[in-house]
């Protein structure tokens, strides 16, 4: 049976960075954040779809996604690390798939924002921020988005 439009559930406007920002910091960021929700949980209980903008320097804290996370770059570039593996950085166009329950961070660059859509499935758990050793470290042992296959 083919969809039709009577099958969509709910329609959001994507709208600009900046447009509808509600600002985040502490306990779940680090920095400053902004954040525009696109879905909020509230109309999609099972996932939230948002554009989050990193100033330079901020990040998430350590957390994890009980049915994982996709973020997709838009502007600037950053960084992700899944616990116990190296950071990965991130530029406009990357795509990375944050499987369920593995917890990670990401943010920006020191020197540049970063902005990402991000689609969060389940229910996000939030732990202790990422230390400024962990942050500082990360281009110490990069990997880039063309080193990686998976």
């Amino acid at each position: 049976m083919q969809p039709t439009g009577d099958d969509i559930v709910h329609v959001s406007s994507f709208h600009l960075p900046g447009s509808k920002s509600v600002q985040r910091g502490p306990p779940n960021f680090t920095g400053t954040v902004f954040l525009d929700s696109v879905f909020p949980k509230q109309t999609q209980p099972n996932f939230h779809m948002s554009t989050v903008t990193f100033t330079p320097g901020s990040r998430s804290v350590w957390h994890s996604h009980t049915e994982g996370q996709i973020l997709v770059v838009t502007a600037g570039s950053g960084w992700v690390q899944a616990d116990g593996k190296p950071p990965k950085r991130l530029r406009v166009g990357d795509v990375c798939f944050n499987p369920p329950n593995v917890r990670h961070w990401h943010g920006a660059d020191d020197d540049t924002l970063m902005t990402h859509t991000t689609v969060s499935f389940g229910t996000t758990d939030w732990f202790e921020p990422v230390s400024e050793e962990d942050y500082g470290a990360k281009t110490k042992q990069v990997v880039t988005s063309d080193q990686v296959a998976s």
